[in-house]
């Protein structure tokens, strides 16, 4: 039989219960109590979106979906822009060089390849935490579709947007099609953006809705973004991730079928104990982020 001592080398070392995942694009970090910073850390690419990209971002957000420690997030992009969108080079040849006997073999392993990606954005909606996203320099194709698919959207002033996909003899496959006319409520706008590839300028941005703030640099942004999942995360995580859930849900329903959803919802969630805390909190006239949750 081996040793005390032997058992102790031989087991694997235990994950901190404050510790994040480590991947190859993405770089996490607990910025704030409760709030985790995703980072898009490719800088040398240009944050260009590869192979490990897709199958990362489904990883990270399926993970964070259901870590207690996390109840907001902000994604930023590092180095000079957000990100020139999917990287050419590399994924060029998972669709060029796609398996199958005939065309029909190849074209049913496509559209499994198409459903793995778009995985990649929805994911940030099924996620349940509130998803603040900065954008900085620029935000080209695939970047598009990633900020469509979060909460609330953040950029500085040399920040621009390009629905790119047509300039590269596609049509973009991944979510912007679909999200974006739902986030501008502008369905000319949408389709002149998408049909020429121009540039979406900040103040463009923020007038037509696509984001909600404008700042002067980086750094602002994004002090001001984790002030705001700070702000978030302050609160009840079932009230928070459950009017999440319930406005994605009515995004895509009618207004019966939702508020039908929000009645089965809410005759379980209205037995919460933190509707008490926080209806003490006010009567004492404490701030909300004094109360206690309990995880979730």
């Amino acid at each position: 039989m081996a040793s005390k001592a032997q058992q102790q080398q031989q087991a694997p070392p235990q994950q901190q219960p404050n510790s994040v995942p480590t991947y190859e694009t993405l770089k996490l970090e607990r910025v704030r109590e409760k709030v985790l910073h995703v980072e898009l850390n490719r800088p040398e690419k240009r944050n260009a979106m590869n192979i490990a990209f897709w199958r990362e971002m489904v990883e990270c957000f399926n993970k964070i979906g259901q870590d207690p420690e996390c109840h907001a997030v902000v994604i930023s992009g590092a180095g000079k822009m957000f990100t020139s969108g999917i990287d050419l080079m590399e994924m060029g040849s998972v669709f060029l060089m796609a398996e199958g006997d005939d065309v029909a073999r190849k074209a049913w392993n496509i559209r499994k390849k198409i459903r793995d990606y778009q995985e990649s954005f929805t994911v940030l909606e099924k996620c349940p935490k509130p998803i603040v996203v900065a954008v900085h320099g620029a935000c080209i194709g695939g970047g598009v579709d990633l900020i469509s698919a979060c909460d609330i959207r953040y950029c500085t002033q040399d920040a621009w947007f390009q629905v790119k996909e047509v300039d590269v003899g596609l049509a973009a496959d991944v979510g912007t099609l679909q999200r974006l006319p739902r986030i501008i409520g502008n369905r000319s706008l949408v389709n002149e953006l998408a049909f020429t590839a121009r540039k979406l300028m900040a103040p463009e941005a923020e007038s037509c809705g696509l984001v909600s703030r404008v700042f002067r640099d980086r750094e602002t942004m994004l002090q001001s973004a984790f002030d705001l999942a700070t702000e978030i995360a302050s609160k009840s995580p079932l009230a928070v991730q459950g009017t999440k859930i319930n406005l994605v849900y009515s995004r895509d329903h009618s207004v019966p079928e939702s508020l039908k959803y929000m009645a089965a919802w809410n005759m379980s969630m209205l037995q919460t104990e933190d509707i008490i805390k926080s209806a003490q909190a006010l009567m004492e006239k404490k701030s909300p982020k004094e109360v206690v949750y309990s995880k979730l």
